[in-house]
């Protein structure tokens, strides 16, 4: 009996995704080419990247989340220690810059691999039947 293609590994876990930039088909770490940037396909298993469109949602969600933390550790530093404005640029931007940077790199590939897992696509509107 001729054996079948072997089978990729089970997929990893959406977390490990977006933690590790792993390839939501075969695990392999291969999702990004750059900081935040997709690579074209996967290496190993040579599922294309680019078929998925993840858009701008991420980075509007994290907006609101980053920009909230900030804000409000902003106003608890205010209120309690009353620091110089220059304190708060040098606390408040590299907080804002590091966190986007990681959490973006982290929502796009979770993001990338609920598309892949739940074969979300462009819509499209159903024929009519005509009668």
């Amino acid at each position: 009996m001729d054996d079948p293609a072997p089978a990729l590994p089970p997929p990893p876990r959406l977390v490990a995704i977006g933690l590790k930039g792993l390839c939501p088909r075969c695990g392999a770490p291969t999702l990004f080419s750059g900081l935040i940037a997709f690579a074209p396909r996967c290496a190993a298993c040579g599922l294309d990247f680019t078929a998925f469109n993840v858009g701008d949602g991420p980075a509007a969600f994290l907006t609101l989340i980053v920009g909230t933390l900030v804000c409000i550790g902003a106003i608890a530093l205010e209120l309690t220690a009353h620091p110089p404005f220059w304190v708060h640029v040098l606390i408040w931007v590299p907080v804002t810059l590091g966190l986007v940077l990681v959490l973006l790199r982290v929502a796009k590939a979770m993001l990338l691999a609920s598309e892949y897992r739940n074969r979300a696509g462009e819509g499209r509107l159903a024929e009519r039947d005509p009668r």
